[in-house]
This record gives C-alpha cells, structure tokens and sequence, in this order.
C-alpha cells in the first residue's frame, strides 16, 4: 500500500472561510472511506491527495513526494474518480477515450487501441468501442471513467462519490469494480453499506476530521452528528 500523510494540510480561501481545518493523518490501508454531510468538507480532503487542490497551510506526501511541490509525479500515483463522469470524460467513443489516458504509456497506435480494446473488455464494455460517450447509461459512464483512470495503474484510487448518481443495479456494478482493485481505495460516499466495507473510516464535519477509527463506530458517530443537526 501507498503512505499518505498529511501533515497539518489545510485550506483556507483567501478573505473567506477555512474549507478545511489543518489536518494531521497516515493512510495506509486497502479501502478508506470517507463520510460526512454535505459542504463539510469531504471532498476538499481528499482532493488534497492529488493536487486538485493545493494545501494553504501544511503539506501532504504521497510515497514521500510533495503533492504541491510536484504534482504531475503525485497525479501518476493518485487517479481521481468524479461524482459525475461527464467532467472527466473528453473524447467522443469509449475507445478514444481510453486511449487517450494510454498516450504517454503505449506510443505505438496500433498497440494502444489494442490495450483500449482490452481495458473496455475488462470492464464490461466489449461492444461499446465505437459508441458515443453520451450514449452511454450512468453506470456504463461511470463504468468508463474508472476504466480510464486506472488505465495507467495509479497506486491509489480517489473516488468522490461515484454511486452518487446511479441505480442500485449499477451501483452494485460499480462497487463490485472499486472493491475489487488492487489498488488502494480512498471512498467519500453517502452509501454507508458501501463504507461499512471500508478497513477505516474517516468522519468530516464542519471543515475538521471528527472521529477516524473502524467503520460500525464511525458510521455510528456520524448518524448521531446527522441526528444533532435536525434538533
């Protein structure tokens, strides 16, 4: 697994709030899921992991590598999933959009179709090479943009609430995917059947990690802060 720190890594808008209060945490295990209401400021978090966003105060390191000081090296370790895969889906054919992420790692064309056909296979999209992205259900577009991001082999998936706008048929197809990766997995998810999966779970409120232990106690935390709020 990949070491994650962050180390006193916060963010605060320029004459406007702390979206994130400086946060201290290694993660180090398979599956971390991340849970709390929405604008606490979940996905702030984990899109420090990456260099989506750039700590105002602190320092995160992946593998030891400072995600602000170089996040092309960190952004080739850390692949990042969306909520809604239109924001990462550019080229019109599933098939051009795999290759796409190939560029750099296949430079022979001929051979980079050949692995794109191959990864749309592996992801239950044999027979879709050609059709439009836009043509594509939910879960087959959500489908896609996984097979894209892992495409070159991330050590770690950050995925942002990727069942968020599916059925529970693709969310099941979905799921099954993330959990069944090799690699390191960090969910944010309202689906707390989906984090009960998790090895650890981090629980976001008010711009803070609030509790950081196994998923029964945290989710458990998280009902009684969800409880608090509609008193």
């Amino acid at each position: 697994m990949s070491r994650i720190e962050l180390v006193g890594a916060g963010v605060e808008v320029e004459d406007g709030p702390v979206i994130l209060q400086p946060t201290t945490l290694t993660l180090i295990e398979q599956r971390i899921g991340i849970i709390g209401g929405n604008g606490s400021g979940k996905s702030t978090l984990v899109r420090l992991l990456n260099n989506l966003i750039s700590p105002t105060t602190g320092r995160v390191l992946v593998d030891g590598i400072d995600a602000a000081a170089d996040p092309a090296a960190v952004r080739r370790l850390v692949g990042f999933c969306f909520t809604d895969p239109a924001a990462q889906l550019v080229m019109p054919t599933c098939v051009e959009d795999v290759e796409l992420s190939l560029r750099r790692s296949h430079r022979d064309p001929a051979q980079r179709r050949q692995v794109a056909l191959n990864i749309l296979a592996e992801y239950g999209l044999a027979g879709r090479e050609h059709t439009s992205v836009h043509a594509l259900s939910g879960g087959q577009r959500q489908l896609l943009a996984l097979a894209g991001v892992l495409a070159v082999q991330p050590r770690v998936l950050v995925a942002d609430e990727p069942t968020t706008l599916l059925d529970l048929a693709n969310t099941q197809r979905v799921a099954e995917r993330l959990f069944g990766l090799d690699q390191q997995l960090v969910l944010v998810s309202h689906n707390l059947e989906l984090i009960e999966r998790c090895d650890r779970v981090l629980v976001v409120d008010a711009a803070q990690v609030v509790f950081d232990g196994e998923p029964v106690s945290a989710i458990s935390h998280y009902r009684e802060l969800a409880t608090a709020a509609t008193r």
